[in-house]
């Protein structure tokens, strides 16, 4: 299993492979991205499988084993999820899973689409960065971004509606 690792502790020369390796990646066609399957999985893809998630699958592999994949708390997770996909919300989320999820240590890279456009922060140890500048929240970057008021938090999906409506 790749290593799981803090993204901060990445260098630039790891970032120029993911990049350059996803790049390679949107310019294959559906039997070049069938080729890259056999060779990272030593197995064929999945003939039902459209070539926009052999892509996604293939670049989510190759930055897990640049950056580190799953956490084992998160696979433990993901495996209760799956034995019970009937009603997978009737799995608790252990303590741990939750604190996973809200705490954001420094070098978390946050991505969000708008407008056809793609924003990342980065979390800092006192704020976030984002386009050369630090702001003290979320909300304030998610304002400048949109122009409108935000829940930081909620508009960077790190929680959803009913989340929100019962912690406010």
């Amino acid at each position: 299993m790749p290593k799981v690792m803090s993204v901060a502790r990445q260098s630039a020369a790891d970032w120029e492979h993911i990049n350059a390796g996803v790049a390679q990646l949107r310019d294959l066609g559906p039997e070049g991205l069938r080729a890259r399957w056999r060779a990272a999985f030593r197995r064929g893809a999945p003939s039902h499988l459209p070539r926009h998630l052999l892509f996604a699958m293939l670049a989510y592999r190759l930055q897990a084993d640049v950056l580190g994949d799953l956490g084992r708390e998160t696979e433990r997770y993901l495996s209760r999820m799956d034995r019970a996909s009937s009603n997978p919300a009737a799995i608790p989320l252990t303590q741990a899973f939750e604190q996973q999820q809200r705490k954001l240590g420094p070098g978390t890279v946050l991505t969000r689409e708008w407008n056809g456009e793609h924003h990342r922060v980065m979390v800092l140890e006192d704020g976030f960065a984002w386009e050369g500048q630090t702001y003290r929240s979320l909300s304030e970057i998610a304002k400048t971004i949109t122009g409108t008021k935000w829940n930081g938090p909620r508009f960077f999906g790190l929680r959803d509606k009913k989340q929100a409506e019962v912690a406010e």
